[in-house]
């Protein structure tokens, strides 16, 4: 079995958010940048958990992105991926970057498809619909449980007040989140052995970009907490109705 993995790189979740170009660019100075939790913790490692119990099995791993991204796919080879392409192109809306793994993804005849339910800075939940779509491969989303027994994968998912568990032949490309497997660290037999496994690095196919960004904003700044004695209740009372809002 073939298994593709999409990685993303994302700022680790302790960076300081700053904008530059008039708030339409994410300044990127002296930012951390990790693999996107769900790609890592979860899709990568779920792949990693299938190849154990079937050593035939083979991971690649796809990127796009720019040459600052390539620590961050040698990180998931050091983790169990076998080889990894970086498709040379600063990602600019998730259309253009699904656009570009699903143009990967047709050439090499994969039987699972894996992705994070979403990225840590974007929150978009998109990619893996836009790859199934092109690749008209089902699509399950929000897995929390992942089986395959042979050509059929079951697969739990969260919906909207409870769980849904899903039946479906493979090809499939499967969003992960929580549940489907557990975080995991490199060892150092790992970290050597990424050195030396193949990151082929290709040229985008020609896509279009859907959308734009017109300017990012920061939250507002948190305001100051108020004590109120416990033998003021009036006093809570007064600043929930007129502070607060709360009716």
């Amino acid at each position: 079995m073939k298994i593709l993995v999409c990685i993303s790189k994302t700022p680790d979740t302790t960076a300081k958010i700053a904008f530059t170009d008039n708030n339409t660019k994410f300044a990127e100075a002296g930012v951390q940048w990790i693999i996107n939790p769900y790609d890592e913790w979860y899709a990568l490692v779920r792949a990693i958990e299938l190849k154990e119990k079937d050593a035939a099995t083979i991971i690649h791993l796809v990127t796009v992105g720019g040459t600052d991204a390539e620590p961050i796919i040698r990180k998931a080879l050091a983790l169990g991926g076998d080889e990894a392409v970086r498709v040379n192109l600063q990602p600019t809306d998730s259309y253009t970057t699904a656009s570009q793994i699903a143009a990967v993804a047709k050439g090499g005849q994969y039987d699972l498809v894996l992705v994070g339910k979403e990225t840590i800075d974007y929150n978009g939940s998109s990619v893996g619909g836009i790859i199934a779509e092109q690749m008209d491969f089902p699509y399950v989303a929000l897995a929390t449980k992942f089986e395959l027994n042979g050509s059929k994968a079951t697969i739990n998912r969260e919906i909207e007040g409870g769980e849904e568990t899903c039946e479906v032949n493979l090809p499939v490309v499967v969003s992960c989140q929580k549940g489907v497997a557990e975080a995991r660290i490199p060892n150092m037999r790992g970290i050597m052995a990424a050195r030396t496994k193949p990151l082929k690095v290709i040229e985008p196919a020609s896509t279009d970009q859907l959308t734009t960004v017109v300017n990012f904003e920061l939250p507002a700044p948190k305001a100051g907490v108020k004590l109120v004695p416990a033998d003021q209740p009036e006093e809570l009372i007064r600043l929930l109705h007129e502070e607060a809002r709360i009716i």
